[in-house]
């Protein structure tokens, strides 16, 4: 926790991000957690062409921030990009990365060997090592492959209950967090190289799970779902709404391809899928509606306005199995204050019976 608080000393112990979720947490939803003492990530994904005006407005932000206006090496946020998208992505990217600078770089969903190790080189070369790395992994040989390729500053370790998208095959966050922190730890001594700190992702929206997350070897907690009900998200009302009427995610979720496909992001790789809650879309499927119906469906539904979104409705809501304790809409600001202080809570009152 010490490193993370050294590197990013706006921040508050335990370090609370936001994760990079495409099209929904953009500089506003950033800028607010960051102002709180978390980190706030901007999801641009695939494309930069909105990128840079997102970071000035986080600049602009700043100066009227007490807490983040002496921060001055670095853009008190990070960027998400996956990797998928190619060569051209980081070509586009790194010079925006030179200019802003921004705290950390959230890479995710390669597809070839050899990208994370170009993206960290590129990334610290243009940045003067200013911004950092991030790797979100899902397997434990995956988070092997990428401390020896590219010996990231952080690893973001996403368990299986995550909401939007992930590996359509991996382990919870109770078991694949200590064996990963077991795995990376004897290869880091085998190597001779800086261990990366762990941040817990996966099913945590509120302190409980935060707290479980800290305890199992992370040095912070992401969290997604959550935010989806934060002022500063931006995202339909009707989104919103469907998340805060979901409830026993581990039944009302599931992770697949047929929201992505519904929707048109098909350009994922093969191992990884959108865990949303269930609607009439998937009942449909599921019950053997052709695909081609099942779309003119959905693109009506699109026209509905926030009426296109809900458990007996059709448009995406993508979610993780922690939605049912989504309660109420809160500025990001108070959602991010509010986890971190019952995840100390929690551990106080543990190590306090013990």
């Amino acid at each position: 926790m010490d490193r993370l608080q050294r590197e990013y000393p706006w921040t508050k112990v335990p370090l609370v991000a936001c994760g990079p979720m495409r099209l929904i947490a953009l500089s506003k939803l950033a800028s607010e957690v960051s102002k709180a003492g978390g980190l706030g990530f901007i999801g641009a994904g695939s494309d930069v062409t909105t990128l840079a005006s997102e970071l000035d407005n986080v600049r602009s932000s700043q100066t009227e921030s007490r807490v983040l206006a002496d921060v001055k090496d670095v853009l008190p946020v990070g960027v998400g990009f996956l990797l998928w998208a190619g060569d051209q992505l980081m070509n586009d990217a790194l010079p925006l990365l030179e200019k802003y600078k921004p705290a950390a770089v959230w890479l995710f969903a390669p597809t070839q060997s050899d990208q994370l190790e170009r993206w960290a080189t590129e990334t610290r070369r243009v940045t003067q090592g200013k911004t950092k790395i991030w790797v979100q992994i899902g397997t434990v040989a995956d988070a092997v492959e990428a401390t020896k390729s590219c010996q990231p500053d952080v690893l973001v370790v996403q368990g299986s209950d995550a909401g939007g998208h992930g590996l359509d095959k991996c382990a919870g966050l109770v078991s694949l967090l200590p064996e990963v922190d077991d795995a990376v730890a004897a290869v880091c001594a085998e190597q001779d190289i800086k261990k990366p700190s762990l941040v817990g992702a996966g099913g945590i929206v509120e302190g409980r799970g935060g707290a479980a997350a800290l305890m199992l070897g992370a040095s912070g907690i992401v969290m997604g779902t959550r935010y989806l009900a934060a002022h500063e998200a931006n995202i339909p009302k009707g989104y919103i709404n469907a998340v805060l009427e979901a409830s026993d995610g581990g039944v009302t979720t599931e992770r697949g391809k047929l929201y992505d496909t519904l929707r048109g992001t098909t350009d994922w790789p093969l191992r990884y899928g959108g865990r949303g809650v269930l609607n009439e879309s998937h009942r449909d499927a599921a019950s053997g509606m052709s695909f081609e119906e099942n779309k003119r469906l959905y693109e009506d539904a699109l026209t509905r306005g926030d009426g296109g979104w809900g458990e007996k409705a059709r448009l995406t809501t993508y979610a993780g199995t922690g939605v049912g304790l989504v309660k109420e809409v809160k500025s990001a600001a108070a959602i991010t204050e509010e986890v971190r202080e019952d995840a100390k809570r929690v551990i106080r009152h543990v190590s306090s019976g013990l």
